[in-house]
C-alpha cells in the first residue's frame, strides 16, 4: 500500500464545490460526472521498465514487444470504453468518468510496455490470485489489485517500505500471520501473500459491506475510511459519495482499479500486443526441512540460480532454513522428481562451506605450526533407474541431477531407451576431507649423545673476602 501524504481534509461544502461544482448533483450520477486534478498516480507507473524486462521468467518464458511504447495509440470514445466497462464479468461495479479515464489513458497510451509486461508476467501470477479469491467466493476482479499495488513485481517495495506483490506494511503482514525475518519475507511470497491478502480484503468487507469501500480501506487504512464517512453524513455510503474527503492517494485507487481491470482485458484494443508463452511453466511444491543454498539445488540439478529465485522471491538471501522449521520450495515440475532423488547430493553439496556453525570456541591466542587445510572430493554413487513409458534420457538425467552423456557413456547406448531397460546412473556425492596430522618419524629421535646437553655448573663460587 501506498505512502499516504495527503496532509488536510477539505471541508464537505468546499469539496463538494471543488469537484462536483457549485450546483447539486445527484448521487446517481457523482461517480459519472467526477472531475479532480489532484490525482497522485501509484507508485507502480514509475517501475523501471528496463530491469522489469530483465526478469528470467519474462526472459525465458514470454515473448514480449519491447517497442511497445512506439506503437500509435488509439483514441477511443467515451461511449465505448463505458460499454466495454459495462461488459466486464464483474461483481464489482465499474462506473466510467474523467478520472477513470485519465488513469486508462495513462495505461493504454503512456504504459503500453508496462502493460505489457504486466501481461507477460499474469500468465504465471494471476492463477496464484484467482485460486486465493475463489475459495473464499470473492469476486475474481480483485486479482488487478496486485497490478496498480506493485506492478507484479513481488519483490516490490515502495518508499513507505510497503513489499511484495500486494504490498504489506510489516506490521499489517505480522497481523496476518506472514513471517518477516532477515532471511525469509512472506510478503514476496506469491501464495502465502494471496492467501493473506484474500483474508484482508474480506475482513475489510465484513467491515464496511462493499467492495469500493474494502478497496479503498486497503490503500489508506479502514480508520481513514470511517474518518470519511462520518464527515461525508449519516446512511450507507459508497467510494464514490465520500470521494472528497479521501486522502488523494485513494481518491485515485479505485479509479485505477477499474483501470487495471479495463486494459488487462481490453490491451488488444489498444494496439497493445497480446503476449505469447515461449513455453509452458507447472510448478510443483515441495517442503524442505534441511539448511538448502539455492546455489547447492542449482549446482545439482542445473537448474539456474535465476529460476529458483524468481519461484521462490521470499527468501531473502537465497538461503532456505528448513532446520528451523519446514519452509516450502517451489521448482518446475520434472525437477521436483529431481531434488527428491538427490536430496542428499544436494544437501552434501559444498556443505562445508554452507554450514553454519552451532559452537565456536574463542581463540586462546596460540599460534600453530600447521596451516594445511582440507579438500572435496567426489565420491562415486552408482544408482539404478528402470525406465518407464514415456521417459526420455534427458528427462533421466533432469531427475538425476546428471548430463544425457554420462547416461549414454555408463550404459553403451544411443540416443533413445526402450521402456523397461535398465539404466547405471553415476552420481556424484562431493565430500570434505580434513587431512590426517603428520606422524612423528621415530628414527629421527635426538640423542643425548648426538647433542650433548650442557651439564650445569655445579663448582662453587669463589667469593674475594672484603
Amino acid at each position: 500500500m501506498l505512502q499516504i501524504n495527503f496532509k488536510r481534509y477539505l471541508t464537505a461544502a468546499a469539496a463538494s464545490a471543488f469537484i462536483f461544482g457549485a450546483s447539486a448533483q445527484s448521487l446517481l450520477t457523482i461517480k459519472d460526472s467526477i472531475h479532480d486534478n489532484t490525482i497522485i498516480y501509484p507508485e507502480s507507473f514509475e517501475t523501471d521498465i528496463k530491469k522489469m524486462q530483465e526478469n528470467w521468467y519474462l526472459r525465458n518464458y514470454a515473448v514480449l514487444d519491447r517497442e511497445a511504447d512506439s506503437r500509435a495509440s488509439v483514441d477511443t470514445p467515451d461511449d465505448v470504453i463505458i460499454d466495454r466497462l459495462g461488459r466486464l464479468p464483474t461483481v464489482i461495479e465499474m462506473p466510467f468518468n474523467s478520472v477513470v479515464k485519465s488513469f486508462i489513458n495513462m495505461y493504454a497510451d503512456r504504459k503500453k510496455q508496462l502493460v505489457e509486461n504486466m501481461l507477460g508476467m499474469s500468465l504465471y501470477y494471476l492463477p496464484i490470485f484467482e485460486q486465493a479469491l475463489d475459495k473464499r467466493g470473492m469476486p475474481l476482479e480483485l486479482k488487478y489489485l496486485p497490478v496498480i499495488e506493485s506492478a507484479l513485481n513481488p519483490v516490490a517495495v515502495s518508499r513507505a517500505g510497503a513489499t511484495g506483490l500486494w504490498q504489506f506494511m510489516m506490521p499489517t503482514a505480522s497481523g496476518l500471520g506472514l513471517e518477516v525475518s532477515s532471511l525469509v519475507d512472506e510478503r514476496r511470497d506469491p501464495y502465502k501473500s494471496s492467501e493473506a491478502a484474500a483474508d484482508y480484503l474480506m475482513q475489510l468487507y465484513n467491515t464496511f459491506g462493499d467492495w469500493s469501500l474494502a478497496i479503498a480501506a486497503y490503500n489508506c487504512g479502514p480508520g481513514n475510511v470511517n474518518k470519511a464517512l462520518r464527515r461525508a453524513g449519516g446512511g450507507k455510503k459508497d467510494f464514490w459519495e465520500i470521494y472528497p474527503f479521501l486522502p488523494a492517494e485513494t481518491r485515485g485507487y479505485v479509479p485505477a482499479f477499474i483501470a487495471a481491470n479495463y486494459v488487462m482485458t481490453n490491451y488488444d484494443k489498444h494496439n497493445i500486443s497480446p503476449v505469447l508463452a515461449r513455453r509452458p511453466i507447472v510448478t510443483d511444491t515441495i517442503h524442505i526441512n534441511r539448511r538448502i543454498h539455492f546455489k547447492q539445488i542449482s549446482d545439482v540439478l542445473n537448474i539456474p540460480v535465476e529460476e529458483i529465485r524468481v519461484l521462490n522471491p521470499q527468501y531473502r538471501k537465497d538461503l532456505i532454513p528448513g532446520d528451523i522449521r519446514p519452509y516450502s520450495l517451489v521448482l518446475p515440475s520434472l525437477q521436483v522428481y529431481a531434488y527428491l532423488a538427490n536430496e542428499d547430493s544436494i544437501a552434501n553439496h559444498d556443505s562445508a562451506f554452507y554450514a553454519r556453525r552451532s559452537v565456536v570456541e574463542p581463540s586462546d591466542g596460540t599460534v600453530t605450526g600447521s596451516d594445511s587445510k582440507g579438500e572435496y572430493v567426489d565420491e562415486l554413487t552408482v544408482k539404478y533407474h528402470k525406465v518407464r513409458k514415456g521417459e526420455t534420457l534427458a528427462s533421466i538425467a533432469r531427475r538425476y541431477g546428471v548430463t544425457v552423456s554420462s547416461i549414454r557413456s555408463a550404459n553403451k547406448v544411443g540416443k533413445r531407451v526402450k521402456t523397461g531397460q535398465r539404466l547405471k546412473i553415476n552420481t556424484y556425492k562431493r565430500r570434505y576431507i580434513t587431512p590426517e596430522p603428520p606422524v612423528p618419524d621415530s628414527t629421527a629421535v635426538v640423542t643425548d649423545r648426538q647433542h650433548p646437553r650442557r651439564q650445569p655448573d655445579c663448582r662453587p663460587s669463589r667469593r674475594r673476602r672484603a
